[in-house]
């Protein structure tokens, strides 16, 4: 018999923004794992070190700025997390780059959707299975919302209740100390003039309904029920103050919260709802509650899990850490999509003890 450690699964990085530098960090820190490569958008990261960029010591693995880089690289699995998602703007080109991947031999794990692809049709589902078919792999999407608290949550805390008649999960988040421009301004509209922000909702809208629609699709059908539509809404305040936070000013006047509604309908009555709230600075700004998780399964009997906004030290790094985690799960699995309701229940890495001195 052949003996010695299994070979180390190899991890490439796709998007270095904040989320992807912390991938990189934990992969570092896996003896199970190594870092196989990183996928830059930035012309000036091109060919650096990918734990440089993450603030490590160099390993040797420079950054390459194309599909055709990573394809040439000898990995396992692809952390697939690029600020423009899959159901953006731009879906045809995400969901077309996944598959390219897919069909090449790499496993994807993915931050910016996919957590239950049969939520968007059975073309989409199609397409993926096909390119995983094509290169032997496996797809899963995760995160922590969507990806963890509106679906994977609910889901466990079901197994404590018989006969549920409604689900519910909310989050709201304060963002005066997230450090992205991109993320606070552009994505998420803050600072926008009222005529800007409705404006964009034209894109924001789908886009949003694309990912929560996967959270509620994946609960009903852990439950067993099959949603008919979902119904979209959304609301938003504008700063009655200047508001200075880690992103940059939001000025008086412009928007500086705002709340998406989403309700999974089942003959015409909302089974399955998901409440997403985000705030420029919720110091200053008290509607719709404080920062926190709320997850509520209405059965016989309720259960009620309630969280503040300390739940989580770093949102950043738990949604790294769990696609991260995922990595050995779903390289292991068989080829097709695998949401959670396929994968066993994946824990994290305990640190190593520390020897004393």
């Amino acid at each position: 018999m052949r003996g010695g450690p299994p070979r180390p699964y190899r991890v490439v990085q796709w998007a270095t923004g904040a989320l992807g530098r912390s991938a990189i960090r934990a992969v570092l820190e896996r003896p199970d794992m190594e870092l196989a490569g990183a996928r830059v958008y930035d012309p000036a990261k091109i060919g650096k070190d990918a734990a440089v960029l993450a603030g490590r010591d160099p390993v040797g693995v420079p950054a390459t700025g194309d599909l055709s880089g990573v394809l040439e690289l000898d990995a396992d699995c692809v952390i697939f997390a690029p600020q423009s998602g899959i159901f953006g703007i731009d879906r045809d080109a995400g969901l077309e780059t996944v598959c390219e991947l897919l069909a090449s031999g790499l496993n994807v794990v993915s931050v910016v959707g996919l957590v239950y692809p049969p939520a968007h049709g059975p073309d989409l589902v199609g397409e993926l299975e096909r390119a995983c078919k094509a290169g032997g792999t496996t797809v899963h999407g995760c995160g922590v919302n969507p990806g963890f608290m509106a679906d994977l949550m609910p889901v466990m805390l079901s197994r404590l209740s018989r006969r549920i008649s409604h689900v519910y999960a909310r989050e709201c988040s304060d963002f005066s100390g997230h450090p992205s421009w991109r993320m606070v301004h552009r994505m998420v509209g803050f600072g926008k003039s009222e005529e800007g922000y409705l404006a964009g909702l034209r894109v924001a809208r789908p886009t949003m309904k694309a990912g929560f629609a996967e959270s509620l699709h994946l609960v009903a059908a852990a439950l067993g029920v099959t949603l008919d539509e979902i119904e979209c809404d959304v609301a938003y305040r504008l700063a009655g103050e200047d508001l200075d936070i880690a992103a940059g000013r939001i000025p008086r006047g412009t928007v500086a919260a705002s709340r998406w509604t989403f309700n999974g309908m089942v003959d015409g009555q909302p089974f399955v709802m998901a409440e997403a709230i985000y705030k420029a600075d919720a110091s200053r700004i008290g509607d719709w509650g404080d920062p926190g998780y709320s997850v509520r399964v209405c059965g016989r009997p309720s259960i009620t899990l309630t969280t503040d906004e300390d739940w989580v030290t770093n949102g950043i790094a738990a949604a790294a850490a769990h696609a991260v985690n995922s990595v050995p799960a779903v390289c292991g699995a068989e080829p097709g999509i695998r949401t959670y309701l396929d994968l066993p229940l994946v824990a994290g890495r305990a640190a190593p003890p520390r020897r004393p001195r």
